[in-house]
């Protein structure tokens, strides 16, 4: 195969779909998102020039959020929608016609098989992983309104206790941008635990220019919405996966009565 020409098709009938639901019939006014949840590469990508242990690294995925957003999501009876292919191939929370939506150098990684690439094969990556993902939460909010269930966007992600040489102190982050309802409620509950430090729009905060779920399918459709994202330490094994998905379980509880008795779900 030609890296920088790329192949005629992508995902063979050996790949799986991009999409990956878990409990949809779940009916919390929930609806989670996980656009970094898995790490395949298409089989014809190969293993995009690089060796296994880059492509265990943040880089390719973000680790532990795909036990979290699991067990966060059989805990709340809600809906998510995740993403199973590498953003090395291209990333789900990125606008598509941004350079880093299929990153030539990650952290200090350069991809080989992303140097050189058409246009035609980058417009192959996002018809066959980045469109159908992000047509399904369309398809799943509409669904959702025709029923009548009110809809909460929390986007899920993890992130690396260091980048770039620089330690992140904060345990977990909210993430948002024009939303006024959500987050501060979120910072609210987590702030209150007492044993955590809590990132205000750290170590990311979401713009149009960086980020995809929360302004296409949160700010752009009136939905209370917000990223979360929790250190991947605190993640890298089934009991902090449990252990986390167990308290954003409770606090999300807790945030829904008060929505509730606001009548806002």
């Amino acid at each position: 195969m030609n890296h920088a020409g790329g192949p005629f098709f992508l995902l063979t009938n050996t790949d799986v779909s991009p999409v990956l639901e878990h409990n949809p019939g779940g009916r919390s006014p929930f609806l989670l998102t996980c656009d970094h949840y898995g790490r395949l590469i298409p089989s014809p990508l190969g293993d995009l020039g690089l060796p296994e242990s880059e492509l265990v690294r943040h880089i390719a995925w973000d680790i532990g959020i795909a036990g979290v957003a699991t067990q966060l999501s059989d805990l709340l009876g809600a809906h998510l929608i995740a993403q199973r292919y590498s953003r090395l191939v291209i990333d789900c929370n990125r606008p598509p016609h941004v350079a880093s939506a299929v990153p030539l150098i990650s952290e200090a990684t350069t991809v080989p098989g992303n140097e050189g690439l058409s246009r035609e094969a980058a417009e192959m990556r996002r018809a066959q992983i980045f469109d159908p993902y992000h047509q399904r939460i369309d398809e799943i909010i509409d669904r959702r309104a025709r029923q009548g269930i009110a809809t909460v966007l929390v986007s899920l992600h993890s992130f690396t206790p260091v980048y770039a040489g620089i330690a992140r102190p904060w345990h977990i982050g909210t993430l948002y941008h024009r939303d006024t309802a959500l987050p501060p409620l979120l910072l609210k509950h987590l702030r209150s635990e007492g044993d955590l430090v809590v990132g205000d729009n750290e170590p990311y905060a979401v713009s149009d220019e960086t980020d995809y779920t929360i302004p296409v399918h949160g700010e752009k459709r009136g939905l209370m919405n917000s990223g979360i994202e929790i250190r991947q330490d605190l993640i890298s094994d089934q009991a902090g996966e449990t252990a986390w998905a167990e308290r954003l379980a409770r606090i999300l509880g807790e945030i829904e009565t008060t929505l509730r008795a606001e009548a806002r779900v």
